[in-house]
This record gives C-alpha cells, structure tokens and sequence, in this order.
C-alpha cells in the first residue's frame, strides 16, 4: 500500500470521526455503528413493504477481529410487525482504522463482489446479504446479513468432525471451484478481483507478512513437530515458491479463509461456509489443503485425507471442473500447506496495523494441526 493511500484513507477516517454524519440515505455507509439510523434500516429491510418502517434499532456487543462485528436488532411499526419483517441483522464493518488499513489491500472488494456477484450464482449453504458496499476513498464498509442465530451453530477446534461433514465440506468448495473454473467470468465481470499470490505480494509488500510468519512460527515452536522446526529457516523461502507456484496453476473463485471457525453447521446438518473477504482468483488446491489440514484433529487427517481429495476431485470435476489425476493433485494439497500454515502464523504475531484477528488457543491449535500436516507430508521438499 502506497503512503499517499494510507494517509488518504486516515484523512477520510478523521473526516468521519469530526463529522459524525449519520446513515439516512439508501447510498449511505455508516462509518460507525451508532450511525445507524432507522430511516437507513427501513430503506433496506423495508424496500419491498413501502407501508412498513422501522422505528427503533438497537446493537449487540462489539465483537472484531479482522473486520468490526456486530449484531443489531431492529423494531417496526404495526405494518412491520405485521408482516413478520426480520428481527435482527448480522453486520461486518471497518469502523477502526487499522482494519480499513488492513481490509483496503482488497478484503472489503472481496466480499462486496462475493456478495453481489458470486453467491447469486452458487447453490451452497452460505449466508445471505441484504447490502455489501464499501467507499473506495474511505474503505468504509459493511456487509449486512440474514441473521443465522438459533438456526446454525459455528465451528471452533472443539467440534467433532465427522467424514460425513468433511464430504459436505469438500461439495461446497467443489461446486464454488468448478462452477468458476477457467471461467470467462475471470477476465469479465470478475476481472477485478484479486489473484491469491497478489494478495500475498500485498501483505508482505504492506504489513511485513515476512516478518508476522518468521515471528509466529518460532513463537509455536512448543506446539509444532522438531523435525520441522530443524528446518525453521527453509519455511518462508519455501512458502514464498508455493505462492509463485500457486499463481501460475488454472485459476477459479476461492475462499481463501476456509479454517474450521469458519464453518458452520445447520440444524438439519449441512455444512455451511461464511467469512468471505480474502475470496480471490485461484487455485482450488490451497482452499482443499486449508480446510483438510484445519478441519481435523491429526489423527483424523492421517486416515482421511487421501479419500477426502478424491472425493473431493470427483465432485469438483462433476461440478465443471477438469478430471485431475490424483497424484498431481496430491503434489499440489502437499505444497499449499505451507501458504495454509502463514495464514496462522501471521495470526499469533500480528505486528504494525494488523489486529489480533483470533484467540491464542485456536491459533495454537491450527497451527498445530497445519504444521503436523506439513511434517508428515514432507511439505518442504514437496517444490523441488
């Protein structure tokens, strides 16, 4: 990120914070959340019940990480109540300014377009929008959802995966992989989005991605194997070659955060896949990799995972894809473990203007399970 951007987008944000404006107009973003208003409330949960209107919002705890999070609960009038008109919205905004910062190097672009262009085209269990928009001058955003409370229970490293919902895991990603794949849509509509191994360019060239994942792995040293620790100072050489080689494989959509917390599970069992802002172009092999090495404990893993990717190869060429043998797909899950593994390793060091984006003890955990993975696979000699 240029200097002139970070301090365009800390001007608009001491802009927002002297002004204070709040939302009322359709096209306003609120720049906090007590700038909303009822008036803006009513123009979206309204807008196909022009007798009804909200009279009264209220919000939930704070809760942040990477993105500003909070629940907000709205009250109608007679027409509204009437009508059974939702209750509740789940929202994710950059209300702070290191997580404009952060999210500006394409996070909120990301999940804007998902939102608006990608998921009406997908038949996944997913969360639905009722408003995605940011302001590229400011990168004020906020993505508004169907509240999904009481109706599905989020993962964590605590739940017990069963093969079962590691299957439905592996169609989910399989339909979003081959329903994009080498798709026209990449260099149309989609052009925008950003590759995988730009964004990694990007957090290295803008938040010392480098320096988060040196720090991080030696700070998990307790909890990754000795056999790989040894070779500490091969690891970020080897990731680095494992974007470059990412970047040059038949592109589709990813998710690119596929890690157990952000899953879900519906109450009549269905695996669903929220948190959408890192969605780029690329290969389908590190969303695979990602959720596998995630997802299961390590015992787990070493039984399952080898049927997983075949599972997972047969649905993805049913779903539009291309039928991949499974020894080439087998060298790619090896390699992408390690750009999986940076992605946790950052978390537990973030340095600069990044948040502390997840607990310690999921972090932990994960990088526990990723690093393993790594170990066992011979991951480091996987890019000769």
């Amino acid at each position: 990120m240029t200097s002139e951007k970070i301090e365009r987008i800390k001007a608009a944000f001491e802009r927002d914070q002297r002004e204070d404006r709040p939302a009322v107009a359709p096209g306003d973003i609120p720049w906090r959340y007590e700038a909303i208003t009822p008036e803006w409330m009513t123009h979206l949960l309204c807008k196909d019940h022009p007798e009804a209107h909200v009279v009264a919002v209220s919000l939930d705890a704070e809760d942040s990480g990477t993105s500003n999070r909070r629940r907000v609960f709205v009250e109608y009038d007679e027409a509204g109540q009437r009508l059974g008109l939702p209750g509740s919205v789940f929202c994710k905004a950059t209300v702070d300014l290191r997580n404009r910062l952060l999210l500006s190097t394409s996070g909120v672009m990301s999940e804007t377009t998902f939102y608006n262009k990608i998921r009406p085209q997908l038949s996944i269990e997913a969360p639905e929008a009722y408003l995605a928009t940011y302001d590229p001058e400011s990168y004020a955003s906020i993505v508004m959802l169907k509240d999904m409370g009481g109706q599905v229970t989020f993962c964590n490293h605590h739940t017990q995966m069963t093969i079962e919902r590691v299957q439905d895991q592996m169609r989910t990603l399989a339909t979003l992989h081959g329903h994009f794949y080498r798709s026209s849509q990449l260099d149309g509509e989609l052009a925008h989005m950003f590759r995988y191994d730009d964004r990694f360019a990007a957090l290295d060239r803008d938040h010392d991605f480098k320096g988060m994942c040196i720090a991080g792995l030696s700070a998990a040293a307790e909890v990754a194997p000795a056999r790989l620790m040894a070779r500490e100072a091969e690891v970020w050489p080897a990731t680095v070659k494992a974007s470059d080689l990412h970047g040059k494989l038949p592109l589709t959509i990813t998710h690119g955060d596929v890690h157990l917390k952000n899953w879900y599970i519906t109450n009549d069992g269905r695996m669903g896949l929220s948190d959408w802002q890192v969605t780029s172009k690329g290969h389908w092999s590190r969303d695979v990799a990602y959720t596998i090495s995630t997802a299961l404990t390590v015992e787990q893993r070493r039984a399952w995972e080898q049927d997983l990717l075949r599972y997972y190869l047969d649905a993805f060429a049913a779903a539009g894809g291309e039928v991949v043998p499974f020894d080439e797909a087998w060298l790619y899950y090896r390699q992408q473990l390690l750009t999986t593994l940076a992605w946790w390793t950052m978390t537990l060091t973030p340095l600069g203007d990044v948040p502390d984006m997840q607990p310690r003890d999921i972090t932990l955990e994960f990088i526990h399970r990723i690093a393993t993975a790594m170990d066992d696979l011979d991951a480091l000699d996987a890019l000769t």
